[in-house]
């Protein structure tokens, strides 16, 4: 007699599962009460769906800075290469692009989850639109969950509900709820992959402002480089977002005991010998203009006055009038521009969530439950995250995948 497995939640994780379990004999009900399954798998990679990384265990393991060696048997069951063949089996060819990023060629999101969504539906995974309330137990095992619309009886239950972060999408905490009501210990969840604050008035008047082609090193209080790396990255009227600022956010997990500070080389393709041999001739070339408007030939429009006011220099003096220290001012401004930064913006407006189900209660080989038998968790409601560049779904794959198996094969 097949097993029921009721898995709690339809995103990324949850639909790896369910499909893992059907395929092993398991009568599946996923619980979902979102009007489309993965709602959140839609928006990721800006709606193109960075799927997984193309890349090696040990790069795999080198990402994920929060306990990643749990996570060695489920990537030893399912890496990134068999998320690859996974998908593509499933009709969805894919694409390596730079830094190992894998989507599908289509550069659409819905291509993985409608594949997801037409693969349960031949395994007859039976879809409810239903929110899960409690994970019910009798002697130390699972028989049922409560949902708010009806009970459904299990010989398994996996708790694949997500983070909190994006709480549109459906991460709103449940998972951690039940789990802890269930003897579960939860760490914080905080925000990873978030945006950051600064108590700066400069970011404000730079508000919108994007850069492209900047690198960006972030420092702690010891001036240590904890994370240095080239791309885009946004003013807003809270702080800095953008591509570089999430990715640097996975590496600043100490604002507890530590402080952070951001430097942008805003020219990056120069050395400071060749930019300021620039600015020399742009000063010599045009002698009589105003200072603003050489700054302005260097910066964004939105940057001149804020560069002009950290360098204490008035926009109308003269280019001919600008001294020696004054134009080595402007090339290490131009080179080390410093943004100070308090901490990271909420979790519900991070792409990850860092903190959840304590893994040390979890066997890392089947992701069942230490404390109930038949409880199963995956994805991002464990204690588990990583940095960008499609190791989080890759995650997600791998305990879904070894979540799914082991709740339909355990005897």
């Amino acid at each position: 007699m097949s097993k029921k497995i009721v898995v709690i939640g339809g995103g990324a994780a949850g639909m790896m599962a369910a499909i893992s379990a059907a395929e092993r004999g398991g009568q599946v009900t996923l619980l979902e009460p979102n009007e489309r399954l993965g709602k959140k798998l839609n928006i990721t990679g800006k709606g193109r769906c960075n799927v997984t990384n193309n890349c090696s265990m040990e790069e795999l393991m080198a990402n994920i800075p929060c306990n990643g060696k749990f996570l060695y048997s489920a990537f030893s069951r399912f890496n990134s290469q068999d998320t690859m063949a996974f998908f593509e089996a499933l009709g969805v060819p894919l694409k390596t692009e730079r830094g190992n990023r894998v989507f599908p060629q289509s550069d659409s999101a819905f291509d993985i989850s409608d594949a997801l969504r037409f693969r349960m539906r031949k395994l007859n995974v039976r879809w409810e639109r239903d929110r899960a309330t409690a994970v019910e137990t009798e002697e130390g095992a699972v028989c049922a969950v409560a949902g708010e619309q009806k009970r459904y009886e299990a010989d398994a239950v996996i708790i694949a509900t997500g983070g909190m972060s994006y709480p549109g999408t459906g991460s709103t905490g449940d998972g951690y709820r039940m789990a802890e009501s269930l003897g579960h210990t939860i760490v914080e969840p905080r925000g990873s992959l978030v945006p950051l604050q600064s108590d700066e008035p400069d970011c404000a008047r730079m508000q919108g402002l994007a850069l492209k082609n900047v690198e960006l090193t972030v420092y702690n209080q010891k001036n240590k480089v904890v994370f240095r790396e080239f791309g885009e990255m946004l003013f807003t009227h809270f702080g800095v977002s953008g591509p570089l600022v999430l990715s640097a956010s996975a590496h600043l997990r100490r604002w507890d005991k530590e402080r952070y500070r951001l430097s942008i080389d805003l020219k990056p393709a120069l050395d400071e010998q060749k930019l300021e041999a620039r600015i020399l001739r742009d000063l010599t070339e045009q002698s009589n203009r105003d200072f603003e408007k050489i700054v302005g030939g260097l910066v964004p429009h939105s940057m001149v006055s804020v560069v002009l006011d950290k360098l204490h220099l008035s926009g109308e003096l003269k280019a001919h009038s600008v001294t020696r220290e004054q134009r080595r001012g402007l090339v290490e401004l131009l080179k080390k521009f410093p943004v100070s930064v308090m901490g990271p913006r909420p979790v519900r407006e991070a792409i990850v969530t860092s903190g959840g189900v304590k893994v040390g209660e979890v066997q890392p080989a089947t992701m069942e439950s230490k404390k109930i038998a038949g409880l199963y968790f995956a994805g991002e409601v464990l204690d588990v995250d990583a940095y960008t560049g499609g190791f989080n779904l890759q995650i997600a794959w791998a305990t879904g995948r070894t979540a799914g198996i082991c709740a339909a094969e355990k005897e």
